[in-house]
């Protein structure tokens, strides 16, 4: 063993984020450590580094698996433990060298050549391909991260983690990456490979680690852990027993006649796909987070800079390239992150209903008072959102009351076509449910949706069509008989055949 985290807990006000979490690296072992969002991963990897302090349990170092204190990520590097994030911490306007010694020297007179020297050496021992003198923006995302790995390497880390470290990067600096981590292997380094491409996993780790909910699912050597599995423990999810068809499932579209459709559409963060949608259909992107879920959406949206593709709405040909042009063609978006994205939190009830539609109109032919209040009134009583006044500020609502608001900002547009990204997620159950009913019964009036939820019940009883995504990459479409949890789940794994 090179690294023990046993009965690690913590917790924050109303929250339990790690509850009794064994973590075992051994010596020279790539280890993934697998979850769906809130698992508890990024806080684990938070305590080991010293950012969160633990409330209970221990971490044991080295072969001698002697206790250590963390308490700040100054502990975790003098422990030899470093870790490479999804963004560069590095200088890109410094050199490699520069960067590989930054913070590492004090006073004057460093011996630069011998700095440029002994980087040379390195990179060429890890195989980097990088010159010492070169600047570091000019490197790719692939070769910076290379370079930060090979200064923890350099700092004799004996436990590297890889938070999300192939996220941005293209298929050969994939595997110019697992090389280097293929190398550090065999050189004793215990790394810790965090990521959502399941494909990744299965080709470079050892073992698996699986964390639900802020506990331990449990640890299984990669051989003995299929994929259907995986993403069965990820998802909390038997995989007998669950052929339950959603109410949704048993109806096809109200119209076979196409509103909106797509072909090689492509964004800054997705990759090109070919997407359609019926008249009064409600369908769906299933996958695990990071699949590409979110970004396909932003793309039909315009949120993402789009970067290819055709698409058109009622058969004729349109232009997409903006949220604008997206609204001006009858689309609707609800986002993901509704604190972020959604709702503006020092505006009151009454001024997020309306900030779609004032956009739509143009900010020189305001919205009267007397409209907004009308406005604000009738989606208030339709939704049955509870505030103390449409002039309350959003910000003071319930999580669930601040999405219905979204909800009625984009409905006062009566778009023909509404975008629904994760509109349950935090929020109660009865609230999930009216939502759901909303769903159901604006598809009866003809409005296409597509709506994405983590939650696979969910999506069975709100869509009659899944399209279901892994790696970024569309894998397969469920309709019928075929939605069901387990055809969800191996078709998520790559098992749908």
């Amino acid at each position: 063993m090179i690294l023990s985290m046993r009965g690690i807990c913590k917790a924050f006000p109303g929250v339990r984020a790690l509850q009794d979490v064994d973590f075992t690296l051994r010596k020279g072992e790539i280890h993934a450590l697998m979850g769906e969002n809130g698992a508890g991963k990024s806080t684990l990897i938070k305590v080991l580094t010293g950012v969160y302090t633990k409330d209970a349990g221990e971490i044991l170092i080295g072969e001698d698996q002697l206790p250590v204190s963390i308490r700040s990520p100054q502990d975790a590097q003098n422990a030899g433990i470093s870790t490479v994030y999804q963004e560069i911490t590095l200088c890109p306007n410094l050199t490699v060298a520069e960067n590989m010694f930054i913070g590492r020297e004090k006073g004057a007179g460093v011996n630069w050549k011998e700095r440029e020297r002994k980087t040379g050496e390195l990179l060429e021992s890890l195989g980097i391909p990088a010159r010492p003198r070169q600047q570091l923006g000019n490197c790719s995302l692939a070769v910076q991260q290379m370079v930060a790995i090979a200064r923890a390497v350099d700092m004799e880390c004996r436990v590297l983690i890889l938070d999300e470290p192939t996220s941005s990067l293209d298929e050969k600096e994939v595997e110019m990456l697992f090389s280097l981590m293929r190398d550090l292997k065999a050189r004793g380094v215990g790394i810790i490979f965090v990521t959502h491409f399941l494909e990744q996993v299965y080709a470079v780790s050892d073992r698996i680690t699986v964390l639900r909910n802020g506990e331990l699912v449990g640890e299984f050597p990669v051989e003995k852990l299929p994929q259907v599995e995986l993403v069965a423990m990820m998802m909390g999810k038997e995989l007998e027993g669950l052929n339950v068809m959603g109410k949704a499932g048993e109806r096809a579209a109200d119209s076979s006649e196409t509103l909106y459709e797509a072909h090689g559409l492509s964004s800054t963060a997705s990759r090109p796909f070919d997407f359609h949608i019926a008249k009064g259909e409600v369908n769906g992107f299933t996958g695990l987070l990071g699949s590409g879920r979110s970004e396909s959406v932003r793309a039909i949206f315009g949120a993402d800079r789009v970067t290819g593709g055709k698409v058109t709405m009622n058969g004729k040909p349109v232009k997409i390239s903006s949220p604008a042009d997206a609204m001006k063609q009858g689309i609707a978006y609800l986002p993901e992150d509704r604190k972020r994205d959604g709702i503006i939190a020092d505006l009151s009830v009454r001024e997020n209903i309306i900030l779609a539609l004032q956009v739509m109109k143009g900010f020189f032919h305001p919205i009267s008072r007397a409209e907004a209040e009308k406005f604000a009134d009738e989606y208030i009583k339709a939704l049955e959102i509870k505030t103390a006044s449409q002039d309350a500020p959003i910000k003071s609502l319930s999580g669930g009351n601040q999405q219905k608001v979204i909800l009625a900002r984009w409905l006062l547009t009566h778009p023909q076509y509404l975008i629904l990204d994760e509109p349950t997620r935090g929020i109660d159950v009865g609230t999930k449910t009216e939502i759901q009913r909303l769903v159901l019964k604006l598809s009866e009036e003809g409005m296409s949706v597509t709506f994405i939820s983590s939650e696979i019940e969910e999506m069975l009883r709100t869509c009659s069509r899944l399209i279901v995504m892994r790696d970024r990459n569309i894998v397969g479409e469920l309709t019928g008989d075929e939605l069901t949890q387990d055809h969800v789940m191996y078709t998520i794994a790559g098992g749908g055949d």
